[in-house]
Order: C-alpha cells, then structure tokens, then sequence
C-alpha cells in the first residue's frame, strides 16, 4: 500500500495542479497550476491524484525529484522541506539539538535571535501557505463531484488545512484564515480564531473521514488526535483551558484500533527504534502511526525529510554505512540536557526502595574499596535487602555493618551466601542487587537504562564549548535508513531514505492525555501511568523503569515527552506551554546565544511574519518584537 501510494505521490509532485490563480496567505510559492481543472477533477479516480499532491507537498519540495522546479523560490529547496523546516524552527531552537552549519539564518536559531527576515521562518510560512492554498483549491474544484468518496478525500483535504493552520497558529500566531481562493488581500485573524476554526473544522470532519485508510492517509482517528494536541495547547493560545477535552478525545484515540509498537524486529531489546527505520512502514510501527509522512529513496526524494535527519547527525568517527547511507553531512548533534534526561539516578532508585539499613557492599568493585565504607543497601522487607549500584571492574562481598565478622561471598558462583564464602566477580556497569537472608541467596541483575536515548559519543564531547566543530555535542542515530534485518533502503546510491516520519503517533497521545490531566482535566492518573508505563517498559526493554502514580508530575511529563519524543518536531511547542522557551526558569547550552544559556524575551515563543508580507499586505500586523 505504501508503494502505492508513493506512486501517486511521485507523479503529483512532477505535475503541478492548475486550478486558478490565487494568493491565500500572501504566499509566494510558485504557481502550483499545471493541468486544467477538467482535466484533474473529471471524475474520483483524477481526484484521488490531485489529493496526493496535497500529502506530497508537506513531504516533497517541487516539481522535479529532490531538486530542480521548486515550489518555492529564493531558499535552498531541500531547505524548504516541511518536516525539515518544522525540526529547524521547533528542535534547533531547543535543548534538543544544535547545528554547526553555518548558512546565513541558521544559526540565529539556535541562538534564539532570528529576525523578521530569517530565511527558515519565511520558508516554512511560505511552504504552509501553500499547503493551505492546494487544500482550498482542491475543496473547491472537488465539490463538483457525486461520486460518495470524493467527500472522504474532501474531508481529507480539510484536515490537512487544519494540520497546516495548526502549525501556523502555533509557530506565528495571528496570520490571515482563508478557506477559498480569492485575489483579494485577507486580514489577519487573531489566536482565538484560528483555534476556533481548526477546532470547528476536524468536529466537522471526524464523521466524514474514512475509519480506517491505507497507510500514508488520515482517517477519522487522525481528527481526534489533532483536537487532542489542540486542545492541550489551548490556555497558550486562547487563555482558556482545555483539559477537559484533550482527555475525552486523547481516550478515544487510545481506545482506537491504534497500537504501540513491542514487535522488537531486530532483538536488541526494545521496540522503540523500530519506530526509526527504513523499514517504519511495515515491520509494525505503521500500527503507532496516526499521521506520517511517506519517503521511498526511489520514488519520492527529497534533501528534506528523513534523507535529511539520517545524513545531517553523521559525522565525526559514526560510520554512515551503520545507517544505511553514503556518508554524513556532519551538522546535527544535540546538548547535554537531552542526554542526561537519560542518566541513571541511583539515588534516586535507592531512595524509593524502603529504609537505609547496616547490610552493604564492600570491595574494589564498589565506589570506596575493600577499606570501605560500605554502600549501604536497603530494606525491602524482614530480612530483604536491595540496592541499585554503580560498580567497577572488581569484586565484592556482602557484610553487615562493616564487620568482617559478618561476611558473606559466593564459593561456587551459584547465587547462594556462603558465610565468608570468595569474592564475587563484577563487571562494570549499573546493577539492581538482591540480598534475601531467608534463603541465603543473592541477585546481582544489570539495571538497563532507557534504550529510546540512542546517542553516538565515541569522540564526541558531552558539553558544547562552541557549535562547530561537530565534535561537541553528542550525536544523535534515532533515525537510520535501514531495516530491521540491517538491509539499507533502497536507493542503492545511498543518498535517499525511505524511512517515512511520523507527524503525530499514538505515544504523543498517552503523554497528551497524562499531562492534561494533571492540570486539572477529568482524567485517571492511575491510567495515566499505566499508559505512561507502556512507553517506559518499551524503552528500556522490561518494567525496570516503571513507575508509580505518585511518581507524576508535570515536569516528569515534560521530561519523559523529551525522552519519547524528541527530534520529531513538538519540543518548542512544549517548552512554549510550560513558560521554559524563553524565560530563564530552563536553560540549555546557547540558549540566547551564550554559552550556559540565558532568558530572552517571551515575544520568541512566536516567530515574525515574513516582512515581504507585510510590506505587500496593509491588512496584518508584524508580531511583537520584530
């Protein structure tokens, strides 16, 4: 189905769609109109076409493979890409990744002091404008036809207006609201509009779309998932909350046929980057994905999307070949704020175990030698001990208040105390160690941290210094173009991928419905970290990291959507919601553009209209700020 559908993606983003002329949004896009509307809207199966233009605009760049004819013009087309422009204005722009190219505009980012004329704000509110305008063009033209389907793709085409107008809100705030094509200037809408009209639109559409669809293509699902993301962001944009409804409709979409990936393809451990290969559209991560946008190395190239992600983290001593490509643009990396989300907290653990007691470890193994003193474990229950250690290449013994009258090793290296029995040989690395006295036995597990961090820090420095060179800052491989066999996509070439991106996925959901109801919505936090732990015991491969209802917070929710989430495009629009983006209340490496990190101010939770806009549109007002 995926093959399919890339086809007629493919043959849509080669032949553009002429309907009429039209200036939605004052955008300046080239004219998307190649084909009379007779010739596109003769009957549902041309139809079907022109509504893959609408998909293939937010994955593809013009008319003409990866470069070459581009839909919008003055910028680097693979630049303008839209999953490359929302990781540029909603990841760089965070504690989640750095950049250390340094074409003009980019840096600004990161450093949070782009101007009214950044060319990577422009790009993406040309490149959503023009989304809008194919939308209200095909709405238009496609009303003519009978055929019942055609209202499905109708619908369909809607939502994608909604999802673009989703984005504008969140990323511009106050732009125009046009639903049909006219050569009249618009005038701007406020917040509140446009949430009311995106709200009002997926209400409208959520019976009208398909209850399931072939993979690549919205269904009724997608429209509750956007209202739960609209809804969860709405006291930013209106004043007035929303929990509420985020939580009604975050259930129905956790009460859908949707599923959370466990299929772990490639055995090491956990499902989660199964999510994050070629092979994302079929080896049961397509299950979890509510909204993705399709990549075939073949049919579908791009120098934006996931062909982007891959090559841009891959530099330094990371082998590109591991990823399935031909080499690394060496531009990616991220800070140490997302990398220790991921450290293990003993202390932490340790704490949450029950009462310090005089049982210990002793021994080169342990932080303070064989002279001790020891590391104290805790009391589970009678005669039950536990501890969560950080150990050393070495060996140890159980002793109880640091008396080596009262001593126990492990003569045959069985699990079973023997008093004053040999030392026990360790390894290095974090364990969860077990002392039950009423049997005379001992555990010593590994404790596996959370696998969904996947860093590359072999030659890589954790801090960041300056932005280039690539070397400081960890790099990220999350995403690879191969499959879960280790097979590379299929551009043989190695410069296109074909792992497809998921714009919105059901674990969103699980975080979305958490969050809202710890602030205040009617929700059940005991489903909360049910749901919560679903994630976790795929992350790390077992319940080792599972928590508790106590354990939630909304700072543990922020954290945890980073941990889940991050590099697919929301961390902004959660920093935004949490009053993090800006203010001096959460600092991250440049933030401000010094090097610890510093506030600026609040008016960058927005970005700038573009100034050509409103030289040529008397109607809008520039953003405060810029």
């Amino acid at each position: 189905m995926k093959n399919i559908f890339n086809k007629l993606i493919f043959v849509f983003s080669i032949s553009s769609l002429i309907l009429s002329c039209h200036s939605d949004l004052d955008q300046s896009p080239m004219d998307p109109d190649s084909f009379t509307e007779e010739d596109v809207f003769s009957n549902a199966n041309e139809a079907r076409g022109a509504l893959a233009k609408l998909y293939a605009s937010l994955a593809l760049t013009g008319q003409n493979g990866p470069a070459g004819s581009p839909d919008i013009s003055d910028i680097d087309e693979g630049f303008s890409q839209f999953s490359r422009m929302l990781f540029n204005l909603n990841e760089i722009t965070t504690d989640h990744a750095v950049v250390g190219w340094g074409d003009p505009g980019l840096p600004d980012l990161h450093g949070l002091y782009w101007s009214s004329s950044n060319d990577f704000t422009e790009a993406m509110y040309y490149r959503l404008a023009q989304e809008v305008s194919f939308c209200n063009s095909f709405i238009a033209n496609a009303t003519s036809l009978e055929e019942d389907v055609v209202k499905i793709y109708i619908a369909e085409a809607r939502f994608l207006r909604a999802y673009a107008y989703y984005n504008l809100l969140d990323l511009y705030g106050n732009v125009p609201l046009t639903t049909e094509i006219s050569t009249e200037l618009p005038t701007q809408s406020n917040q509140t509009e446009l949430f009311n009209f995106i709200e009002t639109e997926l209400l409208e559409i959520e019976p009208l779309l398909a209850t399931s669809n072939e993979y690549g293509r919205v269904d009724n699902i997608a429209a509750h998932a956007l209202l739960s993301r609209l809804y969860l962001n709405s006291e930013v944009w209106t004043g007035q909350n929303r929990y509420n409804e985020c939580v009604m409709y975050s259930e129905n979409v956790m009460n859908s046929s949707y599923s959370i990936n466990t299929n772990d393809g490639n055995g090491n451990g956990t499902a989660y980057d199964e999510l994050f290969l070629a092979d994302n559209g079929s080896n049961g991560a397509q299950n979890e994905f509510i909204f993705a946008l399709n990549f075939d190395g073949l049919q579908s190239q791009t120098w934006g999307g996931s062909t982007f992600l891959v090559h841009a983290a891959i530099g330094g001593s990371m082998n590109p070949t591991d990823f399935g490509v031909n080499g690394g643009w060496g531009g990616l990396r991220t800070t140490k704020n997302l990398v220790n989300k991921f450290a293990v907290d003993v202390d932490a653990l340790n704490n949450s175990l029950g009462t310090q007691s005089d049982w210990g470890l002793v021994g080169n193994a342990t932080q303070n030698g064989w002279d001790g003193p020891d590391m104290e474990m805790y009391q589970t229950a009678t005669n039950q001990y536990a501890i969560y250690a950080d150990l050393n290449d070495g060996e140890m013994k159980f002793r109880f208040n640091e008396d080596w009258g009262q001593n126990y090793g492990d003569n045959n290296s069985d699990g079973t105390l023997d008093p004053g029995g040999d030392n026990i040989l360790i390894s290095a690395g974090t364990y969860y160690i077990e002392l039950d006295l009423d049997n005379s036995l001992y555990t010593i597990n590994a404790y596996t941290a959370d696998k969904r961090g996947m860093f590359h820090s072999d030659g890589q420095n954790l801090e960041i210094e300056t932005i280039p060179p690539f070397e400081n800052g960890y790099a990220v491989s999350k995403f690879k173009n191969v499959d879960v066999n280790g097979n590379s996509g299929s551009d043989s070439s190695g410069n296109h991928t074909d792992t497809d991106i998921p714009l919105i996925r059901l674990a969103e959901i699980y975080l979305n419905y958490a969050e809202a109801t710890l602030r205040g919505g009617n929700g059940d936090l005991g489903l909360a970290a049910t749901k919560i732990n679903e994630l976790r015991e795929r992350g790390f491969g077992n319940s080792s990291g599972n928590i508790n209802t106590s354990d939630l917070s909304l700072d543990f929710i922020l954290d945890e959507r980073s941990k889940e989430l991050y590099w697919e495009g929301q961390r902004r629009t959660d920093l935004v919601r949490y009053d993090y983006f800006t203010s001096n209340s959460y600092l991250w490496p440049f933030k401000g553009n010094e090097p610890s990190g510093i506030g600026v101010d609040s008016y960058r939770n927005l970005f700038p209209l573009p100034s050509n806009v409103i030289s040529v549109n008397p109607n809008l007002t520039q953003n405060e700020g810029y």
